[in-house]
C-alpha cells in the first residue's frame, strides 16, 4: 500500500505501531525516536503516511511533520499520544488520536488516510 514513518521514542509502542501499520497494509515502515531521525528518516525515503507521538526524547513529532510537509508538501498523519493538548501544530488533515492505543480504531483511520 504504502511507505509509513513512524515517530516515537518508546521503543515498545512502535513495535506495536509497527504490527498495526502491516495489518493496514503497510509494505514498508521506517522508525525514528527523534525529530531530527524523523526529518532524516523522510528525506531518505519519502512516506506515504506518518504515524507521530508528540513528545519525544529530542524534539516533537509536530516539529517534525511540519519540516517534512514543508519540503515534500502534504503527507496524512495520525498524532498518536498521550498528551493531545500539547499537539501544536497539529492542524487538519491531521487526525489525533489518544493513548492508550485503540488498536481498531488506529487501524481503520490509516486505512481511510492512506494513500492506495
Amino acid at each position: 500500500m504504502c511507505h509509513v514513518l513512524i515517530i516515537e521514542d518508546d521503543w515498545f509502542i512502535v513495535e506495536y505501531l509497527t504490527e498495526l501499520a502491516e495489518e493496514a497494509g503497510a509494505t514498508s515502515i521506517a522508525r525514528a525516536a527523534t525529530e531530527g531521525d524523523a526529518i532524516s528518516a523522510a528525506r531518505e525515503k519519502l512516506p506515504g503516511i506518518i504515524l507521530s507521538d508528540v513528545n519525544l526524547l529530542t524534539g516533537t513529532g509536530p516539529r517534525a511533520v511540519e519540516a517534512i510537509i514543508a519540503r515534500a508538501g502534504p503527507i496524512p498523519v495520525i498524532f498518536i499520544t498521550g498528551t493531545p493538548e500539547d499537539c501544536a501544530p497539529c492542524e487538519p488533515p491531521s487526525v489525533i488520536l489518544g493513548k492508550p492505543i485503540n488498536h481498531q480504531q488506529v487501524v481503520n483511520t490509516f486505512r481511510q488516510l492512506a494513500p492506495v
